[in-house]
This record gives C-alpha cells, sequence and structure tokens, in this order.
C-alpha cells in the first residue's frame, strides 16, 4: 500500500489553496510498480498534480517505461525522438540531449558532464533569464542571490506531437547552495525565495478557480492556435520579466522564415483541459507559443452584460492577445500559489503535464554541475476540453 505525504510547502504558500496540491508518494519502487500501485499512483496523480518520490534508484529503460505507463500507445519523446538535437534554430537544442540507448529520455543539466549514459561529453545550459528575457537582473543584484523565472509552460512540442500526459524528471546529480530571490519585476514587488535551481510548479485548475466570472467565461469558449514550429518561431524574441509569455515587439520569426511546416500539423487546442481523473477544468496555455485565439459567441440565452467577446472573435494581434492572456495566468502564479521543489540527489518528480504549468528557476555557474533525466511521450490523443454542460455552466 503505497503512502501519500503532503509536501512540505514553503512559508510563502498558501496552505489552504495548495491543502490539494502535490504528495509526496512512499512505500513503492518506481522500478516495477504492480498493476495495483501503478493504478493508485495515477489516482494520486491525476487528484494532487505533483508526486515526488525521494531517493530512488532508476534506470533510463524503467523510467521510460514508467512514463509510458501512464499512456501506453506513447512511443516517442514529446518533441520527437531527436528531434530536438538536430534542430540548429530551436530555443531548447542547448538545454537538452537525447540519450543514445532511450532516446525518449533526455539529459538535462547545467556544466560540463563526462561519459554519462552513453553520451561521452557534452555541456547542456541551467535556462537563464539572461538568455531570453527583454530585461536581466544586473550582476550585482545576481551576485546578492536576485533571480528569475525562466519560462512557464507544459511540456509540449504544440506542433505536430499531442502534448505529453505526464512527465517525470529524475535528479541524478543536484547542485548544492544557498536559496535564491526571485524577482518579478512587474511592478508588483512580488518576491519567492526559492531553493537554487529549483522546479517551480502552480496548478492549471487553481488558476481557472480563482478567475472572474468574465475571465471564467471566456476561458470556457477560446482556443489556442499556436504557431508552426513555435520553439523556432520564438527564438529571436524575448520574454517577460516574469517569464509569462513573450513581449510584444515584433521578433517572432515570419511564417516564410521558418523550417516547412504543414497547416495540418498547426495545433489547436482548448484554452481549458479536462483532467481525466476528476473531470477538474485546468488552464493549460503556453504563454509563449500561442499565435491567435478563437473565442466562441456566448452560447443562446446567456446574458451578454459584462461578457468578453460576446459575440465571438478571431484574434490574431498578438499584443492583444498576450495582455489578455497575461490578465489570466499572472494570478496563478503568485508567490502564495507556487510549489518551488527543494530538489535532493535521487528526487524524481512525477507530474500531471497536462494540468500544471512549471519552470524553471534561477542562476547556476559553470562549476555547478546538475544532471537531470526528463521523459515525456507526445500523447496519443489530444487533451479533452470543456463539455457543452462546463460551457453552460461558466457562462
Amino acid at each position: 500500500m503505497i503512502e501519500l505525504v503532503p509536501l512540505p510547502l514553503p512559508a510563502s504558500a498558501d496552505p489552504i489553496i495548495l491543502k490539494d496540491f502535490g504528495r509526496e508518494v512512499k512505500g513503492v519502487y518506481l522500478g516495477a510498480l504492480s498493476p495495483e500501485e501503478f493504478k493508485q499512483v495515477e489516482g494520486a496523480l491525476y487528484k494532487y498534480g505533483v508526486l515526488p518520490f525521494r531517493d530512488v534508484e532508476l534506470t533510463l529503460e524503467e523510467q521510460y517505461s514508467l512514463t509510458k505507463a501512464f499512456d501506453p500507445e506513447a512511443e516517442t519523446y514529446g518533441h520527437g525522438n531527436n528531434k530536438v538535437d538536430d534542430s540548429k534554430q530551436s530555443i531548447l537544442r542547448s538545454v537538452i540531449k537525447s540519450f543514445p540507448r532511450v532516446p525518449q529520455v533526455q539529459l538535462v543539466g547545467n556544466g560540463s558532464i563526462y561519459g554519462h549514459e552513453g553520451i561521452p561529453e557534452v555541456a547542456p545550459k541551467h535556462p537563464n533569464h539572461s538568455t531570453f528575457h527583454a530585461t536581466h537582473i544586473s550582476q550585482e543584484d545576481s551576485d546578492k542571490g536576485f533571480t528569475r523565472f525562466y519560462r512557464w509552460h507544459m511540456d509540449a512540442a504544440l506542433y505536430e506531437y499531442a502534448p505529453p500526459k505526464v512527465t517525470t524528471l529524475y535528479g541524478v546529480r543536484v547542485p548544492k547552495g544557498e536559496h535564491q530571490v526571485v524577482r518579478y519585476d512587474d511592478g508588483t514587488g512580488d518576491e519567492l525565495s526559492a531553493p537554487l535551481a529549483t522546479t517551480a510548479f502552480v496548478s492549471g485548475k487553481t488558476m481557472f478557480d480563482i478567475l472572474s466570472p468574465e475571465l471564467k467565461s471566456l476561458a470556457v469558449r477560446s482556443r489556442a492556435i499556436y504557431a508552426p514550429h513555435p520553439f523556432v518561431w520564438m527564438s529571436r524574441a524575448r520574454a517577460s520579466p516574469t517569464g509569462l509569455g513573450i513581449e510584444s515587439e515584433g521578433l517572432e520569426l515570419p511564417l516564410s522564415e521558418l523550417p516547412p511546416w504543414e497547416e495540418s500539423k498547426q495545433k489547436v487546442y482548448p484554452m481549458l483541459w479536462k483532467n481525466p481523473g476528476t473531470s477538474e477544468l485546468h488552464l493549460q496555455v503556453h504563454p509563449c507559443a500561442i499565435a491567435e485565439l478563437l473565442v466562441d459567441p456566448l452560447p443562446e440565452g446567456s446574458k451578454h452584460e459584462g461578457a468578453l467577446y460576446a459575440d465571438g472573435a478571431h484574434l490574431k494581434d498578438l499584443k492583444e492577445i498576450r495582455d489578455l492572456l497575461h490578465k489570466m495566468q499572472r494570478p496563478g502564479i503568485a508567490p502564495e500559489l507556487i510549489y518551488p521543489h527543494d530538489w535532493k540527489d535521487k528526487d524524481l518528480m512525477l507530474f500531471h503535464n497536462r494540468g500544471v504549468i512549471h519552470t524553471a528557476v534561477g542562476t547556476l555557474n559553470a562549476d555547478q554541475v546538475r544532471v537531470f533525466h526528463q521523459c515525456n511521450l507526445a500523447a496519443s490523443d489530444d487533451p479533452a476540453g470543456p463539455t457543452t454542460e462546463d460551457v453552460e455552466r461558466w457562462t
């Protein structure tokens, strides 16, 4: 029988709002879960969103098998096997490296890594806001321990491949160091004390639950159109200081300059994704990759007073879309709603990739070596959106 233990929340977190977010799992060997144990873990995942396991021994093959158990028909890494390695333009190329014998599992980390699982030598870079944001923290403040969120997202190619259902992230080697202070730098004065190089998580359910009625009505009627090859499309663009979306500076690559693409492979997804375990709605939009927004009109008989885009809309202006999305997502990354995981060697984090968004955090020096194994698999189906009953309820 597995044991589920409440997460050790930081002092900044609201224990009431996060009382049902995350559970540490004890009492199982992840390399060989029994059918009954897997069913319990799966149920806990969809209920709690993130499940850390401590002191885990896991081979590449076992990690792939564990991830695949949540979607047995899934075969390839979320961005396609070896495709990021082969891309010269994707912003992900410096961050991940496929393992030769299990290409569905990726090496992510920082510093010089030698002779690891069939990779002779590699020097991945921990994602740092200074390479992606429009503005940067000064070197002086960085030396004092100030940093930022990198990029809030769910793991997904958002072109050709369906978003993975789950991600497993295994901390083989975790650098030691003092906490850093994340600055939002958006005029609010918000800050968050976080462990060095943490991964921060927030609940898409909570993000939806705290919206105003007008924004809930908009969310339940909206679909996001993602750019083709979005991580190439955004390669010259620069992010906002919260890591929650791109600044509207016109730096996105024109579609004519992207690698060959097909309209049939573009992804159009509901703004809200339905949890398969709880049937709750989660606000799940990748704020950096969205290119257009489709809004359905209000259902017949709905009240139009105060409604946004009551007659429906097809928004193509990136600034309008991003400002609207920021208004919807920014409350959900408030310091009290964030779980920043305090990584230890051999931690494994299993998270519901269609129910939470997350970000890399912090700044590491070249000598702070970090070795993580990441696995997520392009799903065998697309996320389910709101039902007719959901639309009627929230409009």
